[in-house]
């Protein structure tokens, strides 16, 4: 087990970093370096959209405590590339990424991981 691995899909909440900017066409533009969040920052996304259909963060990967974690992996990225992967080539050349080192995705899949995820956006349904 990796216990300190980021997760590259966390939610805009304490502790998190932001890792990327979703653009207008729904594609990630990763930040050279990951930039921990404030509470202000929480507060301000928070307005409007949610945060997570604006940015891209990053947070500890809580393994069992989530929902996509199975046999002792994130299946999130296994359907991910599952889905994914007649769309998308890998790249030659990976984009620079600000948490490559310690992501959980990357080191399931190394850079099959990194072709699909500037494709995915967290889009938390929130309840009101």
């Amino acid at each position: 087990m990796h216990k300190d691995l980021l997760c590259p899909s966390y939610r805009c909440e304490k502790d998190a970093s932001l890792i990327g900017v979703i653009g207008p066409k729904g594609k990630v533009s990763f930040l050279n370096s990951k930039l921990e969040i404030s509470e202000e920052f929480i507060s301000i996304a928070s307005k409007g959209r949610t945060p997570e259909k604006r940015f891209r963060f990053s947070g500890k990967c809580t393994e069992h405590s989530c929902m996509h974690w199975k046999n002792d992996h994130c299946g999130l990225i296994d359907k991910l590339i599952e889905n994914l992967a007649n769309t998308i080539a890998t790249p030659s050349k990976i984009p620079a990424c600000p948490i490559r080192s310690d992501c959980r995705w990357y080191r399931q899949h190394n850079a099959k991981a990194c072709s699909v995820c500037p494709y995915i956006v967290t889009d938390l349904f929130v309840q009101e």
